[in-house]
């Protein structure tokens, strides 16, 4: 780094300063631990300042950076020999740690939601946990993954449609496949 342009230096901090914060929040929600969401994090910083000088020549840089930290979730996730999944019962304690009313419900209906989540396209399953996960603006969600907002709208759109089929049952858990239209 200390052989870059200081325009290039800057543009590196500047990016790891806006991004970062909502990076660790993505990473929590996925490993459900502060220590492995820093680990990743700080290593999807590493490999961007081992690319930067490459990625400010790319269009969709903030994408790149995107693809970046989920390689990195997935490869943490095999690290603790876990199964790599989009979403785990981590995300379903921080879920428990704000309920209010009755915890059994609020964890069946928590449960049921992320099951539907988790069918999800990844992009779709990306744009609902930053938009209403993380509670993103529109805006801070489609820079995050390195997307236009009309694209984070359409993700989010097509996500709603998919999880209103997916819930709507009256009954415990999600509908099957098979009695979708």
């Amino acid at each position: 780094m200390s052989q870059w342009q200081p325009s290039a230096r800057l543009s590196y901090w500047a990016f790891h300063t806006d991004r970062r914060p909502a990076y660790m929040r993505f990473a929590y929600l996925q490993l459900g631990s502060d220590a492995d969401a820093e680990d990743v994090v700080d290593a999807t910083f590493e490999a961007i300042m081992n690319e930067w000088l490459r990625m400010l020549h790319m269009d969709r840089l903030e994408a790149y950076a995107w693809t970046v930290l989920k390689h990195r979730i997935v490869d943490q996730q095999r690290k603790r020999n876990r199964r790599a999944a989009p979403m785990d019962i981590t995300a379903f304690e921080a879920a428990l740690k704000e309920a209010v009313v009755d915890p059994y419900e609020v964890l069946t209906d928590t449960i049921r939601f992320y099951s539907a989540v988790s069918r999800l396209a990844e992009r779709q399953r990306d744009a609902v946990l930053l938009r209403y996960g993380l509670h993103c603006t529109t805006g801070e969600a489609a820079a995050v993954m390195g997307v236009e907002e009309a694209t984070l709208r359409s993700h989010l759109s097509q996500a709603l449609r998919r999880l209103a089929r997916l819930l709507d049952t009256p009954g415990s858990g999600v509908r099957g496949e098979e009695q979708e239209s």
